[in-house]
C-alpha cells in the first residue's frame, strides 16, 4: 500500500484505511482471532455478510465472495454508504436453535463489515475517536465489548447487552470499598471510575436497580443509601465526590455495617422476596484488621450474595471467607487498580437478565411475552394456548387418534432409546391429551409386534407420559412391514380404543432398513385416510421413509443423522387436525370476505393496486 493506506482483510471484508485508523482494525482483528470469534478458513454459512458491493475481486475459497470497502481522502466525496437497512445478519424469522447459532458464527463478520461501511464516509483527518463515534451506540457497544472480551467472554450475553437485549434483574446493590493508607488517592480514584462504570450498565431506578455505596477503612461511611439516589446520573455524581478515608482496615467492620444498616428498609433497601436481588461487592487491597469470616457468613445467610475484589497484596484467604459460592464466580484478583476496569463487563453480564423473546432462547410456538428474567407465552386470535403453555392449537375441540410405531430393534442401542421415548413425551407434551381430545396409543416392534398401551387407556399427559417411560427396550430384528400391517388390523379399530369419524394418525419412527416389505401396507395405511408421519434416524432409508409419509411429503417425513438432534424434529412436527368448515355455512363465508378484505387493504397500502 502507498503512502499511510494500508488493506486489512478480514474474512473477506476489505478496508482500505488511512494510518490513523490502521490500528482500530488492526487490534480488532487480533483480538478476535484469538478469542477464536473469527474462523481461519472459509466457510459457508457466511457469504450472507459479504454482499457489501455488488462487484467482487474474486474468491478466497470454493464457497466465499470477497467484497471491498473503499476508504477515500478526504477531498474526494465518498461513495454513497449503503443504506442502513441492508441486512448486516440473518433476518429475523422463527426463532430457532439454528437461526442463533449461524447469528453468533456471522456476529464479528457482519460487524467489520459495517464498521467498514462507516469509515468509508469518515474523514481520513479525524482522529480515530471521532471515526468511531460515527458509529451507531449498539455497535460501538458491541465493538467495546469484543475488544476488551477474555477467554470465557460469553458472546450471546455481550451481543444481548449491546443489542439492547437484556436488562438488569430488580436489585439492591451495595458497594462496599476499602479506603485505608494503603490504598493512594490516584488509585482510589481508579476504584471510583470502576463503580460509575458498572452503574452505567445497570438499569437504576427505585422499581429496577438500587445502588448504595459503604466507605471503610478503621470506621464506616455510608456514603450513598439505597434510597438517596433514583437517577444514573446523579448515583454517578455522587460517586465521584467520594473521599478516602485512609486509615486501617476493617472489613469485618464494613461488611456487618452493610448488614445492620446499608442493606435496611429505612436505608431504601426492599423487603426480601424472590424477585429482588440483594449483592454486595467487596473491593480490598490489603489483610483484614478483624474477623470477616463469621459476619460474611450471617450476611449471606441473610439473603447476600457477595462478590469479593482483590487487589495486589490482598490476602487471597479472607477474599474466599467472604465471597457466596461458588468461589470461581465471586472471587476476582487484579495486580494493581489500574487494571480493575477490566472487571467492569463481568459485572454488568452478572446482572444482566436477557430478554429471552428478542434473543430467541424460548420455545414458544407462537407469542412470546417478556417478564423479568423468564417469559410467558401467547397464541395469535384464533388460537387457543395448549396445558403446556407453550404450543398453540387452532381446535381447542378436535378428537384425534394417534398411535406412535416405534422401532426397537438392537441397532438402537440402550441410550439411544432412552431418547426416542423422551422424544415421544415431548410431541406428547403439544396434544391437547383427555377424553374428548387426543387420544395415544403405543406399539412397540423389532422381530415381532408388542402393543405398549392402546387408545384411549390414559386421558391425562401425566399417566401418559410415564406409561411411555416404563416402555422397555425389545432389540433385535427390524420389521417394519410387519408393524405396519399390525397398525392396518389392530391399532385403529374401535375394539383397541379407536374412535369413528375420528382423525387417524399415525408416527413411524425407524433407525434402520426394514428386513421386510413396507410398501403395500404403507400403501393402504395411507388409503384408509391415515395421517402418516415417518421419522428417521442415523441408518434409517430415505426412500422407505418417503414411501410411509403422507402427502405432502415434505410435511411428514423427518430425517437426522444423530439422536440427539431428535429434539429438533419434535419441535416441527406438528398434529394440528381441525374440522374441515362447510363452505357454504354463513360464518365461512363472511371469514372468507374478511380475510379477502384485508388482503386487498395489505395490496393497496403497498401500490400493489390502486383505489379507482
Amino acid at each position: 500500500m502507498v503512502g499511510s493506506q494500508r488493506t486489512s482483510r478480514i474474512h473477506g471484508v476489505t478496508c482500505t484505511v488511512s494510518k490513523p485508523h490502521i490500528s482500530i482494525l488492526s487490534a480488532l482483528q487480533l483480538t478476535l482471532s484469538v478469542s477464536g470469534l473469527l474462523e481461519t478458513t472459509s466457510h459457508p454459512p457466511l457469504q450472507p455478510c459479504l454482499s457489501l458491493h455488488s462487484s467482487s475481486e474474486g474468491t478466497t475459497g470454493p464457497h466465499m465472495q470477497t467484497a471491498s470497502a473503499h476508504l477515500t481522502p478526504k477531498h474526494t466525496p465518498p461513495p454513497a454508504a449503503p443504506p442502513l437497512s441492508s441486512p448486516l445478519c440473518p433476518p429475523c424469522g422463527p426463532h430457532t436453535s439454528e437461526r442463533r447459532a449461524l447469528q453468533a458464527k456471522l456476529l464479528p463478520c457482519c460487524l467489520l463489515r459495517t464498521i467498514c461501511r462507516r469509515f468509508r464516509t469518515a474523514a481520513f483527518s479525524d482522529p480515530p475517536s471521532v471515526a468511531a463515534m460515527m458509529l451507531t451506540p449498539p455497535l460501538f457497544l458491541l465493538l467495546l465489548g469484543l475488544v476488551g472480551a477474555q477467554a470465557t467472554f460469553d458472546l450471546r450475553t455481550a451481543a444481548a447487552t449491546a443489542a439492547g437485549l437484556c436488562q438488569t434483574r430488580p436489585t439492591d446493590l451495595i458497594f462496599i470499598i476499602d479506603s485505608s493508607r494503603s490504598v493512594r488517592p490516584s488509585e482510589f480514584e481508579q476504584v471510583k471510575v470502576f463503580l460509575a462504570k458498572v452503574i452505567e450498565g445497570l438499569d437504576v431506578g427505585p422499581n429496577a436497580t438500587r445502588v448504595g455505596v459503604v466507605n471503610y477503612a478503621s470506621r464506616v461511611k455510608n456514603e450513598v443509601s439505597l434510597k438517596t439516589h433514583r437517577t444514573k446520573a446523579g448515583l454517578i455524581k455522587a460517586v465521584t465526590k467520594i473521599e478516602p478515608l485512609s486509615t486501617g482496615t476493617m472489613t469485618g467492620l464494613a461488611i456487618q455495617f452493610a448488614l445492620n444498616v446499608a442493606f435496611s428498609e429505612g436505608e431504601g433497601a426492599r423487603v426480601k422476596s424472590p424477585g429482588i436481588s440483594k449483592v454486595a461487592i467487596i473491593v480490598t487491597d490489603g489483610r483484614p484488621q478483624d474477623n470477616v469470616k463469621d459476619v460474611a457468613q450471617r450476611a449471606r445467610d441473610a439473603g447476600i450474595e457477595i462478590f469479593a475484589i482483590g487487589v495486589g497484596r490482598v490476602d487471597m484467604s479472607t477474599l474466599r471467607q467472604m465471597a457466596s459460592d461458588p468461589l470461581d464466580d465471586h472471587v476476582d484478583y487484579v495486580e494493581s487498580y489500574s487494571v480493575i476496569e477490566k472487571l467492569t463487563k463481568k459485572f454488568q453480564e452478572a446482572f444482566c437478565v436477557s430478554d429471552l423473546c428478542a434473543s430467541g432462547d424460548h420455545d414458544c410456538q407462537q407469542v412470546c411475552i417478556s417478564t423479568p428474567g423468564s417469559y410467558k407465552c401467547a397464541c395469535k386470535p384464533g388460537f387457543t394456548l395448549m396445558d403446556n403453555g407453550r404450543t398453540c392449537s387452532a381446535c381447542s375441540n378436535s378428537a384425534t387418534d394417534v398411535v406412535f410405531l416405534i422401532d426397537g430393534s438392537k441397532s438402537i442401542r440402550p441410550e439411544n432409546f432412552e431418547l426416542v421415548k423422551k422424544w415421544i413425551n415431548q410431541i406428547i407434551d403439544k396434544l391437547d391429551v383427555s377424553h374428548n381430545n387426543a387420544h395415544v396409543g403405543l406399539v412397540q416392534y423389532s422381530s415381532s409386534v408388542k402393543q405398549e398401551f392402546p387408545l384411549g387407556l390414559y386421558n391425562n399427559r401425566k399417566d401418559l407420559k410415564d406409561a411411555v417411560k416404563k416402555m422397555a427396550y425389545m432389540e433385535k430384528g427390524t420389521m417394519t412391514g410387519q408393524a405396519l400391517r399390525y397398525l392396518l388390523d389392530n391399532s385403529f379399530t374401535p375394539n383397541q380404543g379407536a374412535r369413528p369419524g375420528v382423525t387417524k394418525v399415525a408416527i413411524v419412527f425407524t433407525d434402520g432398513r426394514s428386513q421386510d416389505y413396507i410398501g403395500d401396507a404403507a400403501k393402504k395405511a395411507k388409503e384408509h385416510g391415515y395421517r402418516m408421519y415417518a421419522v428417521g434416524v442415523g441408518s434409517a432409508v430415505e426412500d422407505e421413509l418417503k414411501e410411509i409419509a403422507s402427502e405432502p411429503i415434505g410435511e411428514h417425513y423427518f430425517y437426522t443423522a444423530d439422536f440427539k438432534a431428535m429434539s429438533q424434529i419434535a419441535k416441527k412436527l406438528r398434529i394440528d387436525i381441525c374440522q374441515e368448515e362447510d363452505p357454504c355455512e354463513c360464518d365461512s363465508l363472511v371469514k372468507f370476505q374478511k380475510k379477502v378484505e384485508e388482503a386487498l387493504q395489505a395490496l393497496t397500502k403497498k401500490n400493489i393496486l390502486y383505489n379507482v
